[in-house]
Formats: C-alpha cells, structure tokens, sequence
C-alpha cells in the first residue's frame, strides 16, 4: 500500500480563493447598494393592471376606486393606506386595517383590487427580501 501524499495549497487555490472573495464582497456590495430610501407609494391595481399610484409622504383623504362590481374607499394619510369601506362579500380587505411598511399589500379578492406599498424604510424585524 502507498502512502498518500501531502496535500499543499497551490497558487492556484489562492487565486480560487481571491476570486471566490472578491465576487462575495461584489454581491454584497450590489445587494447593500444605496442606504437612501424612497419614499413609500401606495400602487393601486385592479385586474393586474395599475390604476392609480399614491404618494403617502403629503397624501391625505380618501379616495373611491371601483373594482369589477364592488366599490371601495381607501383612505390615505401620511405614511399609511387602508380600504375603510368596500362593499365585497367578504370584508377582508377593511379587515386588513392599515398598513404602512413596503412589501405589504391589503387584497380584495371578489373585486381582484390590490393596494401594495412600495418603497419606504427598510423593516426593522430584518425581513430579507419582498417578492412579487
């Protein structure tokens, strides 16, 4: 039987292990890019397709959207959105209260209604990633 031999590191495995570093640094770079935020925007879609978009740094009041049959009211104030009245069956939209962090959304299913929130500061229970 052979004995086996001494495994060294090479040049090579250096150059593998520069590369490997500097592509981590690059993505996390990419990934933490910025550190200003947007303000955050209330978009509004019914059916997929976007009717309406909000600013809610100066938004204030309400306003009345029609979805398929039903009609809802969202009312706007400075930093958050919420439906306060619909006329769907189901009520799960009014029922989702407001909501002021982007990434969350309040959905009216029967009138296929979307209001999602876009932009803002970064949430800090450490949330890594929206998607959708």
């Amino acid at each position: 039987m052979r004995p086996s031999p001494k495994l060294r590191p090479t040049a090579w495995d250096g150059l593998v292990v520069l590369c490997v570093a500097a592509l981590a640094v690059g993505l996390a770079v990419f990934q933490w890019r910025g550190g200003t935020s947007r303000g955050l925007t209330a978009v509004v879609s019914v059916d997929g397709e976007e009717i309406d978009r909000v600013f809610l740094e100066d938004a204030a009041g309400e306003k009345i959207y029609r979805a398929g049959a039903y009609t809802l009211t969202v009312e706007y104030a400075a930093g958050s959105a919420r439906v306060c009245s619909s006329d769907c069956p189901t009520q799960d939209c009014v029922h989702t209260g407001a909501v002021s962090r982007g990434g969350q959304s309040v959905v009216c299913l029967p009138g296929r209604f979307i209001l999602r929130l876009e932009g803002g500061e970064p949430d800090p229970e450490g949330v890594d990633a929206v998607l959708g």
